[in-house]
């Protein structure tokens, strides 16, 4: 399981643009470099295979604010191992897969009066789709990193929801990652994206707790 942790951080770097991760016994850490987001500790074991031990000891090692510590167990386990000044995401992830197969039939199209538009740049390929109105609708971007490939923000205006943008773009990005020679999705799914993702055949395989130091008060 902890191939999987590996492409997603490995893709989730490319991504976003962030530092090589070094290699840790417990992971891998990876530098941002914003003030809300300098680092992320992300541990490599998933379910029972996360020692809380580990947990604490990684937590304890911080003392600077705006580093996030990203760990596949539920947050049941996790946030009794943490100590004062950490803050745990209330909305749980999911770390999610799924086969990237050969697309059937034509490339999916915009709805009527929207426009999508891809393309690639520095490793990452990424969809817009514009409202009729020439404002955002939608979005989302994929990093290919050999056979699997790295699914990111996906976001969908409010305004612009239950239309299908979602899956547009999901499957956009999709096939234009297998053609990149990609073979496996993955992706950290929040509450809010996992029924669209799930209904395009993703899986999950294992819960993701995110904190974040603030610092002591």
């Amino acid at each position: 399981m902890d191939g999987i942790v590996r492409a997603w951080v490995d893709g989730w770097v490319v991504s976003r643009g962030a530092a090589p991760p070094v290699v840790e016994p417990w992971g891998w850490t990876i530098d941002n470099g914003t003030a809300a987001h300098v680092t992320r500790h992300v541990l490599a074991g998933t379910h029972d295979d996360v020692e809380e031990e580990t947990v604490r000891k990684v937590a304890g090692a911080v003392t600077g604010a705006g580093v996030w510590l990203k760990v596949f167990a539920d947050a049941s386990r996790v946030a009794p191992c943490l100590g004062e000044g950490w803050w745990v995401d209330p909305e749980p992830g999911r770390l999610m897969t799924a086969p990237l197969g050969a697309p059937e039939g034509p490339a999916a199209t915009a709805p009527e009066g929207y426009r999508l538009r891809v393309w690639a740049r520095g490793g990452v390929i990424r969809a817009m789709v514009a409202a009729p109105d020439g404002s955002w609708a939608a979005r989302g971007q994929i990093a290919p990193t050999g056979r699997t490939a790295v699914v990111d923000q996906i976001e969908t205006s409010a305004s612009h929801r239950r239309r299908g943008l979602g899956t547009l773009v999901m499957r956009t990005l999709s096939r234009a990652a297998f053609e990149e020679g990609a073979e496996v999705g993955v992706l950290s799914g929040t509450p809010d994206g996992r029924a669209l993702y799930a209904s395009l055949g993703w899986t999950t395989v294992a819960p993701l707790t995110s904190a974040r130091f603030d610092g002591l008060r």
